[in-house]
Order: structure tokens, then sequence, then C-alpha cells
């Protein structure tokens, strides 16, 4: 294929200052970042970059939207206690996630807790704190009542809905089927009354249909049958929400050809379609819950060459760092196909002679692939490597006690 025919690589610069031909975060070079941590591989999170994400946001979304982080994407806890001075709430898919949260100066009422099989000791511990549930089964909404009961304590309850729609050309699709997130749609209505006639308070909905979406068209069009959803089962069950969460599904560009999220035309559609709301659901707070898109690009994860081989005609770059540390850019997190996240010779960006390389790591099997055949600035042992977008989805996500090497660290700068 000629050059010029090729995908347009994703501009993975735009968020970072270069040094001396060197990456630096925040303003830092990565080798310094390396010195100051002690130790390859290691994951460094760049505080600036997440605020001016949000910042971003803000500017793009209708006024009174509230913006929630789903810290499931990065749960670090200093990544978690920055974002929460950001955010308006934050939503955990874990009794320990739930923990780094209520550590944070957020109020317990604007936390949520989703999540399929929630234990009733995990249930309980929700009750306890004060957050939202989002249920997930009529088993929950037992367990939620009973440890209220034995408390003394009204919990906090919203139902997590499993929409007749998915979205279009997400990543994951977390509805449109039968699914084990959530309760089917056409079966809410009643649960609500119920709830509502019961010793809790409902606190409203969580509508969640897909994620990592690209297309603001096919974000809109969900957005807009979410909120008819939304609208439907009010009318249906005569219930009112103090919040509906219409999810996120807002996806960042990670391979060649990835074009950025249009946000400004997010933003309008979204605009439109609150002001149907502010009519049909009246003094109800519409969230938006994001992960990915707010700490996705914000990180990266960063190794050093070990070995340098030549393996008939190819170039592999052996390095501390591998699929034990970041699952997802060895592409064995969802990928079916797989490809590249962005790969960079850290502390020489640009370098001098260019070459062809595969970037793998230590681990004694064939799937350990960070880069494969990717164009790099020559590189050698010492040499950091860093694979960029990597700030969502990378430790938490990965089997780090997988062949026993040790484990990598995490730094806010």
């Amino acid at each position: 294929m000629n050059a010029s025919a090729l995908p347009a690589p994703v501009d993975v610069l735009h968020l970072f200052s270069v040094q001396d031909d060197e990456l630096c975060l925040n303003g830092i070079k990565v080798s310094r970042l390396a010195e100051r941590v002690g130790m390859t591989p290691f994951y460094a999170y760049d505080r600036k970059a997440l605020t001016e994400r949000v910042a971003l946001l803000r500017q793009h979304l209708p006024k009174d939207i509230h913006l929630h982080y789903a810290m499931k994407a990065n749960p670090m806890p200093a990544v978690v206690q920055h974002m929460a001075r950001l955010v308006d709430g934050i939503d955990v898919a874990s009794a320990g996630e739930m923990l780094v949260a209520l550590d944070t100066d957020t109020d317990p009422q604007h936390i949520s807790f989703a999540g399929p099989a929630k234990t009733s000791a995990e249930v309980r511990r929700a009750v306890a704190a004060g957050i939202t549930i989002n249920l997930e089964s009529t088993r929950e909404l037992e367990a939620a009542l009973a440890a209220g009961a034995e408390i003394g304590i009204r919990p906090r309850l919203a139902i997590r809905v499993n929409p007749t729609f998915e979205l279009k050309g997400a990543g994951m699709k977390m509805g449109g089927s039968a699914k084990q997130f959530g309760i089917d749609a056409e079966l809410v209505p009643d649960l609500c009354r119920r709830i509502d006639a019961s010793r809790a308070d409902l606190v409203g909905l969580h509508i969640y249909a897909g994620s990592q979406c690209l297309k603001a068209e096919a974000l809109g069009e969900t957005q807009a049958e979410t909120f008819k959803l939304a609208f439907q089962i009010a009318e249906e069950s005569g219930c009112a929400f103090e919040t509906v969460n219409i999810g996120g599904g807002f996806g960042i560009p990670y391979f060649p050809g990835d074009k950025p999220l249009d946000l400004a035309a997010v933003g309008v559609h979204l605009e439109t379609l609150m002001r149907g709301a502010r009519r049909r659901l009246p003094g109800t707070q519409i969230v938006i819950e994001l992960g990915r898109f707010l700490v996705g690009e914000a990180g990266v994860y960063v190794c050093r060459v070990i070995d340098r081989k030549i393996s008939r005609g190819q170039a592999f770059l052996v390095t501390d760092g591998g699929l034990h540390h970041n699952l997802a850019a060895s592409g064995n997190f969802g990928q079916v196909i797989r490809k590249n996240y962005p790969v960079l010779i850290a502390n020489r960006i640009h370098g001098g002679d260019r070459e062809t390389a595969n970037v793998v790591g230590p681990l004694c099997t064939p799937l350990d692939i960070l880069g494969a055949g990717v164009a790099l600035s020559g590189a050698d042992v010492g040499d950091l490597v860093a694979v960029m977008q990597s700030g969502a989805y990378g430790l938490t996500a990965s089997p780090q006690d997988f062949l026993g090497h040790p484990p990598a660290r995490e730094i806010l700068v």
C-alpha cells in the first residue's frame, strides 16, 4: 500500500510536551520520572491533562448535566482523589472501589454502585454508607430492603435498566438483547412502584447501552432512545426520579484512522434533548457517566528495552513490560483483530534513523506483544518505550501475577 494511502496515525502528543526529543508528562521528562519511580515498568498519569479534559467536556455539555467519573476505568486512589474535585459524582463497581470513593470529599449521595452479583454483604455496606445502589436484580432489592430494616436506614435505590436498544459502533455493547446487566426495561415500571411503596428511597434510573463509541451521530441516536425510555418509565410507573443516569459511551482514538469524537456535535444534540427532559422530567438531575474518555488519553505505560534481537530479518525490542501490566495494549482485552496502541521510544521521540520493529514483553507466550511491526526511532538496550492511550483499563485490568514478574507502579504527576 502506498504510504499516502495509509490511515493517519492517532495524534498522541497533543496532551504532552516534548523536550530534548523526550516525552514529558506535566513538564517532566520520562527518563526523570523513571529515576523518581526507581524502576520500570510504571504507569504515569498527567494531572494537567486530566483537568483539561474535564474542562473541555464542561465547555460542550449542557450546563445542567452532572458529570460522574466511572472509576473502574482507573481506580488508582490518587487519580480518584484528583477526579473527585473536578466532577459531580463517582460511580463504583465493587465494594473495594466504594471505599476508595468514600475516602474522597464526594457526598455519599453522589456515589453510585453498579455491577452484577453484588453480595448481600456488599449491599449492606453500601446501604450503611448511604450511597445509591443501582439494582441489577430483584434479589439485590430484597438484600437492600433487609439491610435497611436491620440498620435502620432507608436505602437509596436506583434501577439499572437493560434497554431494548444498543449503542451502534460501541466497542462493548451493554444493552439491546439478553444481558447479565440490569433489569429488562419492560419490568422496570412495576419495580419502580414496588420500591416507591417500600421502606426505601427510589432515586432514579441508570440506563447504559454501550462504551467506546467515536461517532457523535450514533451517540446522539442512543441518547435520544435513552431519554425516550426514561420518559416512558416515568409515565408508566407514575414515579418521580431524583436522577436519571444516561450512561456515557464516549470513546477515545486508539488506532490508525480513528478520529476523535466530535464533542461539539454531541453537546449540541444533548442540549436539544435536555429541553425535552426539563419539561417532561422536571426536578430530575440528568447524569452522564464517563471513565475512559476522562482518563484514557492522560496515561502512559513506560517500560525499558532489556534486549534487542534480530530474528529472520525482523527487529525485536524485548522489554520488561507486557500484557501482565497492559492487557489491553497487547490486544487481549476485547480486540477481535489485534491492532497496535500508539507506541513511541519515549527518550527519542523523533530520533534519527527510523526502523520497523516488534515491541514485546518478557513473558513466555507469543501473545505478549505491545507493538507489532511499528515504525519507531531506532532503539537499543536501555531505551524507554511509551505505550500511549494507557490511562484507562490498564494495570487493574491486567493479570499482574502472571508468571511471577514484578508489578508495575503507578504515579500521578
